[in-house]
């Protein structure tokens, strides 16, 4: 999919620096770039996956655990 988005100059610059670094295509690093922003925005589909992955593996989880990591995810920064 093609798109045009604005992107202030120094963000620009950063991207095209970063791009060079890696030796990689500008569409590869805001592809990366893009993908990674939603994925930190898109908790419930990490928290999900992991139930999906969890369920199949048939592994039961402890109440108090799941309480315990939620409190804990919920006052940590990503």
């Amino acid at each position: 999919m093609k798109t045009a988005v604005s992107v202030p100059d120094d963000v620009f610059e950063s991207a095209e620096r970063l791009a060079r670094r890696e030796r990689r295509s500008r569409s590869e690093v805001y592809s990366a770039a893009l993908r990674e922003y939603v994925a930190r925005h898109s908790p419930d589909e990490v928290t999900d996956a992991v139930n999906r992955v969890v369920s199949d593996l048939g592994i039961e989880v402890d109440p108090f655990v799941a309480q315990a990591t939620a409190r804990t995810l919920e006052r940590s920064e990503w």
